[in-house]
């Protein structure tokens, strides 16, 4: 029997490899381990391939949430509306900031909805947070033309969508500044925890160095109090030799995806892409009938799964009991969603076999 994992974060390509210990050696022979010139490169490679004028490197995607949110002056008093389902660094950046999280329903496709942000909007209302779910972007389209009418900022949680896109605008490229996660895990990954953000406004890039590094300015003058928030080189220089593969990496997942759907959709709901959508798949997120035995089903014939999440963000004890929104869709899709492996170093023979299982799954 093949075992599947969901994901392996071991580096085997030898290639890869010999690339990314000759970057590690270039950054032991200058010695510029925090805010070196790699960093320099990666953000003007991020700001160019988001369409951007200005990115700022920090060391994960929830200080990239915070400086944001700072940035904007989001603090006492405020609210920020946020998808129901994320990872719980969403909602917490809103609330280390001393703002309220409000929570919005769902859309099928797992993303924010945006009847759901239209009714949660007071005058307190400062900021709206969309996240690309897995790796599918929101109907920004729609989203941009509400936080014109109400006068909001759009903060971009892009951390599952890097190089996602709808028509010719990529992930990162709505919001007054975006925020990217890079972490191990996410299709272009560090070696550990990274993150960066993206604007094209002048002030507030300048505003976003100096709350990345204790609120100083040109590293001597201490504005306004924040966290030491730098991104160190090494993750830079990784991020720079991940950064050639990238294409690859998504393509091959993107052919998975389209494998798997073939395969699968007569029996579970599967990831779709609306016209001019292109999906990256940080994960492969169908929605499943029996989701708990199918789940069961699959760990015992040794393939791996996910569930991302099973609770709800206002569901959380530290929220719950006093969030405010809507999520009564939301509530009902999490209870159908199950994570399969699809990530691009499954071999033909592993990928057929997740598919081989939910078909005998439901057949039986």
């Amino acid at each position: 029997m093949l075992k599947v994992p969901f994901l392996d974060l071991r580096v085997t390509d030898s290639v890869e490899r010999g690339e990314i210990l000759t970057a590690i050696e270039t950054v032991l022979d200058h010695g510029r381990i925090l805010l070196g010139p790699e960093v320099d490169e990666l953000e003007r490679r991020v700001a160019a391939r988001t369409g951007r004028e200005y990115a700022v490197g920090c060391n994960s995607g929830t200080d990239a949430l915070i400086i944001a949110l700072r940035a904007l002056r989001i603090g006492p008093g405020d609210e920020v509306i946020v998808p129901a389902l994320s990872f719980i660094a969403t909602a917490n950046a809103v609330s280390l900031v001393g703002a309220t999280p409000v929570f919005g329903d769902l859309n099928d496709d797992l993303n924010i909805s945006i009847e759901s942000v239209a009714s949660l909007v007071t005058p307190a209302t400062k900021a709206v947070i969309p996240v690309h779910w897995a790796g599918r972007m929101c109907d920004m389209g729609a989203l941009s033309d509400l936080a014109r009418h109400k006068g909001l900022h759009i903060v971009e949680d892009a951390s599952q969508a890097f190089d996602a896109s709808i028509g010719d605008r990529k992930a990162g490229d709505y919001g007054i500044i975006s925020c990217f996660s890079m972490n191990s895990m996410k299709v272009f990954a560090s070696l550990g925890e990274a993150g960066i953000l993206v604007t094209d406004d002048p002030q507030l890039h300048e505003r976003c160095v100096s709350l990345r590094y204790h609120g100083l300015v040109n590293r001597e003058f201490c504005t306004e109090l924040a966290q030491n928030s730098r991104l160190d080189t090494l993750q830079a220089a990784t991020l720079l030799v991940r950064l050639r593969r990238l294409d690859n990496v998504i393509e091959t997942r993107r052919q998975n995806a389209r494998y798997l759907n073939g395969r699968i959709e007569k029996y579970v709901d599967v990831p779709r892409e609306s016209e001019g959508q292109r999906h990256v798949y940080y994960t492969y997120t169908i929605q499943a009938d029996r989701r708990d035995d199918l789940s069961r089903y699959l760990a015992a014939q040794e393939i791996e799964t996910k569930i991302q999440h099973p609770l709800l963000m206002p569901q959380h004890p530290v929220y719950a009991g006093r969030a405010r929104g809507t999520w009564q869709k939301a509530d009902r899709l999490i209870k159908r969603v199950l994570c399969l492996p699809s990530n691009e170093k499954l071999t033909a023979e592993q990928l057929a076999r997740v598919a081989d299982a939910v078909s005998e799954f439901y057949r039986s």
